[in-house]
């Protein structure tokens, strides 16, 4: 299973991946991860690969293989189509971030869905910003992004809560529980 997630500088896309790949370690998978993160301090992007299976060799996800795209940034799930296999997962969180030529009137921000239904019609988008604001959280927007891709794998939510229990900080860890909760029912 090839799992691309993408987004952002300070959205948490790293602990989201180091978190799902500790839940299919947890589940009896050999998994493998790598990230790029180059000018992700400065809001610039951030994608991160996460294979698991029986066995996997390489870390990196080839193009055209991705079987779920987890997209923290609407424009991110566009950047990143060229990864998706026909017929793939595509979750988007709805939040945008204008680049520097939306913010300068110069161009719309684009409409990515019509991008993405060119390699697939599965498109699942999560207002995962706004359930975050609703519980008070609004740092906890990746954990709830990882509930609702939970929905979608083979791992049981018991793995997942082990995984949270294991990698917060114990002042946290209700409420991301909770958010990640709500992510699975969104």
């Amino acid at each position: 299973m090839n799992v691309l997630m993408t987004g952002v500088g300070g959205q948490g896309i790293i602990l989201a991946s180091d978190m799902l790949s500790d839940v299919m370690m947890r589940a009896g998978f050999d998994v493998k991860k790598s990230e790029i993160h180059g000018m992700a301090q400065r809001g610039g992007s951030v994608m991160s690969h996460v294979r698991y299976a029986e066995r996997v060799a390489s870390p990196l996800i080839p193009l055209g293989a991705c079987d779920i795209l987890l997209s923290f940034e609407e424009l991110e799930a566009a950047r990143y189509v060229q990864y998706l296999k026909k017929g793939a997962t595509v979750i988007i969180n709805r939040y945008r971030l204008s680049p520097p030529s939306v913010i300068s009137g110069k161009e719309p921000y684009p409409d990515v869905i019509p991008i993405i239904r060119e390699k697939t019609d599965n498109i699942v988008m999560v207002d995962g910003n706004s359930i975050a604001e609703a519980m008070g959280n609004a740092k906890g927007v990746n954990i709830i992004l990882l509930g609702k891709l939970s929905t979608f794998l083979e791992a049981d939510e018991a793995l997942w809560i082990e995984s949270l229990n294991s990698m917060l900080k114990e002042k946290i860890r209700a409420a991301n529980i909770e958010g990640f909760r709500r992510g699975r029912q969104a």
